[in-house]
Formats: structure tokens, C-alpha cells, sequence
């Protein structure tokens, strides 16, 4: 390439790698850039991340996939990725073998810098802490965990889903059914969606009925089978409060589909405000943030990566932060 360009390896390797603490005149760096693409040059990604100690990439991390509030997340950590100059890669953590696996991935530096989505499982405090404290930017989106070398962002949704537990209740619903994650079922203390709901019961000295607390909110389909399989029970729910929006917007139609009316025969609460709550008639009450915009999420992170990997910044990198996203119950038809 150098030969064809006229110039010297040297200028060739300043003018791919996109360095500028060198003057390279704009003819010359024309020449060499004509001459690769005439031979089909591609920088090799490996070999520059050695050299750079960097590997341009960011990691996405989540629990599942197909949730829109995840989806979301996606396209803006993509879009502040695209503006850095980085790539994202997603890494779905559904059990503990896959959490091992991702917590040496990370400790690979597989990626600069990583998000950890909200209620992934079986990461775990000190596991987190230990990825912050060899150098890795890391921002985690968690009510539990406390920063520790890393950036948290949280959402008070226990207080949200506590008002539409008070909203059902107080508007005479005694028998509430609660339509959880797997998790949520399995592992009740670590779910604040599941304690608003029992703490509320018990302010209302309603007993916990462990016949209506079931999985259901991981998709649409176990939403309406796990609704319409608690209508075929007596007594019969007389409210639904599903841990996702996707599984609310399920039960809806396992009411109707049962000849049953909403809200009169059975109220309807989901968690999340999806747009698709808006347009299902009744239209669905739900908790959630009032926007799913998350730009300053990603921000965070970014703000750390520039702080390492910027040549030309003299900044620290920050130290731990709190981000704080509103929740708040939207009350609609369903109910």
C-alpha cells in the first residue's frame, strides 16, 4: 500500500489508524486511503485493539430477550455508541452458567466498558464491585445494588407498584391475583414489584394466597395461559396485577376471551408503559417510567470511556454516581 501511495509505512499506519498527533497533509492522506481502497485494504480489528489496548466495543447486557423496555435501551446505548466512534454487542445472562461465563468474558476485556440492564439475574454485589475495580467502566441498572467503583441508575418503581396496589384495593378488589417473572416467583425478596404487592395486601389485612401468585410475565403467551388458568379457579380473581406490561396486555384478552368484562368483572395493572397499553381498549393502567428514553443512561457510560481511553483528556474518571428515573402509576380504563 505504501508503494502505491508514494509514502512511507509509516505515514500509511498514521493514516489507518486515524492518528492526528502527527500533521499528515490532506493530498497525502488522500493518496494512501485511495490506495486502500483500490486494494481492498481492512484494517484487522485485533491487531489494533492490541496496539491501541482497546477494543472499541461496549457490551449491552440483559436478562432476556423480546422485552421492549430492553429494546429501547438497545437503540440508545447504539446511538450515543455510534456518535463515540464504538460497536455493541448484546450478551443475553438467563442462568448462572451463562453469568459465569459473562463475568470472565468482561474480565477479558472482551469490551471497554459495559451496561447491565435491569433485573438481570445472578450478578451478583461484590461480583459487580470486582469488575469496577480492575479499571472496567461499567454502569449498572439496579434498585439493590449500591455503587461501588460504578455508575447505578434507578428506578423507584416499589413505591409506584405500592399505588396501584392501594388504587385496586381501595376501589374494593379483595382477591388480586399477582402474575409475576419466573424470578419473582422463585426468588420472592429479591422482587420489589412482589413486596409492593404483599406489603399492600398486609396493610389491608388481605391474606397472601399463594394459589394466585403465579409466573406468567416473562411473555405474552404465559401471560394469558397463566390468566386464563386463574379464572378457571373459585373463587375467581377480581384483579390481575402482572409484573409486565406484556403479560397484562395478555390477560385483557384471557378476560375477554373467558366472557368476562374489564375492569368491572376483573381490573387489569401492568408494569412497564408500553406504548401498546395506550391502543388495547380498555386502554391499560400501568407503573412505569414516563418516558422510555434512556440517552443520559448511556451518557454515563461514555463519560467514562472518554475519561480512559481519550488521549487528549486530562479528566479522572468520575467517581460512582446515582441516576434517578421517575416512576409513577398511570391509572387507565383497565381498572
Amino acid at each position: 500500500m505504501a508503494a502505491l501511495a508514494g509514502v512511507s509505512v509509516a505515514t500509511v499506519s498514521y493514516v489507518m489508524n486515524a492518528r492526528d498527533d502527527r500533521r499528515v497533509g490532506a493530498q497525502t492522506r488522500e493518496r494512501v486511503l485511495a490506495a486502500a481502497r483500490a486494494l481492498g485494504y481492512v484494517p484487522h480489528q485485533a491487531a489494533r485493539s492490541l496496539r491501541r489496548r482497546h477494543t472499541e466495543l461496549v457490551a449491552l447486557v440483559v436478562g432476556s430477550i423480546g422485552v421492549p423496555a430492553y429494546d429501547q435501551l438497545a437503540q440508545d446505548l447504539h446511538t450515543a455508541a455510534d456518535a463515540a466512534g464504538y460497536g455493541v454487542i448484546t450478551i443475553v445472562v438467563d442462568s448462572p452458567r451463562r453469568a459465569d461465563t459473562t463475568i470472565d468474558l468482561l474480565h477479558q476485556r472482551l469490551v471497554d466498558g459495559a451496561l447491565i440492564a435491569p433485573s438481570v439475574p445472578y450478578l451478583s454485589d461484590d461480583t459487580l464491585g470486582g469488575l469496577a475495580r480492575t479499571g472496567l467502566p461499567l454502569v449498572v441498572m439496579s434498585n439493590h445494588v449500591n455503587p461501588d467503583g460504578f455508575d447505578v441508575v434507578r428506578a423507584p418503581e416499589r413505591r409506584a407498584c405500592t399505588e396501584a396496589m392501594e388504587h385496586l384495593l381501595s376501589s374494593g378488589r379483595r382477591r388480586v391475583a399477582f402474575v409475576g417473572h419466573r424470578n419473582e416467583v422463585v426468588h420472592p425478596r429479591m422482587s420489589e414489584r412482589r413486596r409492593a404487592y404483599v406489603d399492600a395486601l398486609d396493610r389491608h389485612g388481605i391474606p397472601v394466597r399463594d394459589r394466585i401468585v403465579v409466573a406468567g410475565a416473562d411473555s405474552r403467551v404465559a401471560g394469558y395461559q397463566a390468566v386464563a388458568s386463574l379464572l378457571t379457579r373459585r373463587p375467581r380473581p377480581d384483579a390481575i396485577f402482572a409484573a409486565s406490561d406484556r403479560a397484562a396486555i395478555s390477560a385483557i384478552w384471557a378476560v375477554r376471551d373467558a366472557g368476562l368484562r374489564v375492569p368491572d368483572d376483573v381490573a387489569v395493572v401492568g408494569v412497564g408503559n408500553l406504548e401498546e397499553g395506550r391502543v388495547i381498549r380498555p386502554a391499560l393502567s400501568t407503573v412505569g417510567p414516563v418516558s422510555h428514553e434512556y440517552s443520559a443512561v448511556a451518557r454515563l457510560l461514555f463519560d467514562r470511556l472518554a475519561a480512559l481511553h481519550d488521549p487528549h483528556s486530562q479528566r479522572e474518571p468520575p467517581p460512582a454516581r446515582e441516576l434517578v428515573t421517575p416512576w409513577s402509576f398511570i391509572r387507565r380504563g383497565s381498572t
